[in-house]
């Protein structure tokens, strides 16, 4: 006479936790297999970085730098790099949602549907691989700009603080990503999905340009992108020229507002996107 083996359920948290983890794993072993998807990733931002630095940075004043203590293009350079940073860490967002376009077409989501996984554990792994890989995409970018004439003047510890800054706005993105990718038919789409709102939030803040250059209509709209406050957070934080501040509230408190915006977009597209995923893959 056999007995029922007892079981319990599963915890919520930690089953998610656990299984967004192997999942984080499983995607970041399938980089080191596919070297060209890394390579392509860092190499696009070093180009930026070259571009801007010897192409556009002796035709770009910063307002507020004192131009006897150094070149003009030296000066960029120093107010460039942390703009090239928080371009990069946003374009995580358009790796999350090519992956998981690529992974529904090629019947990845089917397998872990089949499995007895938590339903957010696929999401958890996926945006937090898509931020881990920025660790090495922040470390190869950092050595370009010491060649190139940055410094980090503010200490290590700040520079750690603003490198953690930025690997927390890199997992948050990739939850929009995500999000935007589970309602693509193909990579193809899903490609082109993840760049066209990237390019206008990017170039629409303090990233290149100080937002004092913009036209006065404009000006309000790169002050409250959150990317113009992250990339003021880390220019403070690494001890970069910053230009000059606004007086609106986010340019004013830059750090307070980048880790605000994170909560609310975490909180906002981390449920939309796990709910995405239930009903996509439900059909």
């Amino acid at each position: 006479m056999s007995s029922a083996v007892p079981t319990r359920p599963r915890p919520i948290i930690g089953w998610g936790l656990h299984d967004g983890l192997v999942v984080a794993r499983r995607n970041l072993i399938q980089t080191i297999r596919v070297p060209e998807l890394l390579f392509f990733s860092i190499v696009q931002p070093v180009i930026f970085v070259l571009l801007f630095a010897f192409v556009f940075g002796g035709a770009i004043p910063i307002p507020g730098a004192d131009p006897t203590t150094a070149p003009d293009a030296s000066i960029y350079r120093q107010y460039l790099m942390p703009g090239i940073f928080g371009q990069t860490v946003a374009f995580a967002s358009a790796a999350a949602t090519v992956g998981l376009a690529e992974d529904m077409k090629r019947g990845i989501i089917d397998r872990f549907r089949s499995l007895p996984m938590a339903s957010g554990g696929v999401l958890i792994g996926r945006t937090f691989a898509d931020a881990t890989r920025q660790i090495l995409v922040l470390f190869v970018l950092s050595i370009t700009g010491l060649l190139i004439g940055w410094r980090i003047n503010d200490g290590v510890l700040n520079a750690i603080y603003a490198y953690l800054l930025l690997l927390l706005f890199a997992y948050t993105v990739a939850w929009i990503g995500s999000w935007i990718g589970l309602y693509m038919p193909n990579p193809e789409t899903a490609q082109t999905a993840g760049l066209v709102w990237l390019f206008p939030l990017t170039f629409l803040s303090n990233a290149f340009v100080p937002i004092t250059a913009m036209p006065s209509w404009l000006q309000p709209i790169a002050q409250w992108n959150p990317i113009s406050s992250l990339v003021l957070s880390t220019r403070e934080l690494f001890g970069n020229p910053t230009g000059i501040v606004g007086d609106a509230w986010p340019q004013q408190n830059p750090i307070t507002y980048t880790l605000l915006s994170c909560a609310v977009l975490i909180a906002i597209f981390a449920p939309l996107a796990v709910r995405r995923y239930r009903s996509t893959t439900a059909r």
